[in-house]
């Protein structure tokens, strides 16, 4: 079986947003026409409590910058997709109806989360791991934001994982800050993962 995994396609990430990715809303319609080639759809939201230590101002930080924390280095991003938030939904034309799972993340107050599959710290597991392998899925295909962060943890991880892992460029928006997206590229082929 195969899935389209469909990264944080949410309003905090597209045009207007807090965390605007340029172009995010672009392809919102596309994604929803993907959908029927698959034989399950998979939805992360990012969902995080107000004052997340991914936040710049729970350190009175500058946005943008970065901290060490107990897992690694950790950019400081504006506050975005706070839990109940209309910045947190999804964008208004994503077909959410065809979603077999929402798997929510970045939920943990003191921890970022990426990746679907686990928290920054690359150990705490979301379990979608589990879910995919249940259902005999080990084909996915990543669409959706970032290209550079959680679309790129995201296919990393599960190519570590054992899955064969495509992400659809075209169906995905960068956020593309000091050399990221050229990094998650070479990343992402290092570790075959196909970029279509």
């Amino acid at each position: 079986m195969h899935a389209l995994i469909v990264v944080d396609v949410q309003n905090d990430f597209c045009p207007g947003g807090a965390l605007a990715v340029t172009g995010g809303d672009e392809i919102v319609a596309a994604i929803n026409n993907r959908m029927a080639d698959f034989d399950a759809v998979i939805l992360t939201q990012d969902w995080h409590p107000p004052g997340h230590s991914s936040f710049a101002n729970s350190h009175k930080a500058a946005e943008f910058s970065t901290i060490e924390m107990p897992y690694g280095s950790q950019v400081l991003w504006p506050d975005h997709c706070v839990q109940g938030s209309i910045g947190a939904a999804f964008h208004k034309d994503l077909d959410i109806d065809r979603a077999d799972l929402i798997l929510r993340k970045g939920y943990r107050p003191g921890i970022d989360s990426y990746s679907a599959f686990f928290e920054n710290d690359r150990r705490t597991a979301t379990g979608l791991e589990g879910y995919l392998k249940t259902r005999g899925v080990f084909d996915v295909t990543f669409v959706g934001l970032a290209t550079d962060y959680c679309v790129a943890y995201s296919s990393l991880d599960a190519a570590r994982l054992g899955f064969a892992v495509s992400v659809d460029t075209a169906l995905c928006r960068a956020i593309d800050m000091g050399g990221s997206l050229d990094q998650a590229r070479s990343d992402m082929v290092a570790a075959k993962v196909s970029l279509l």
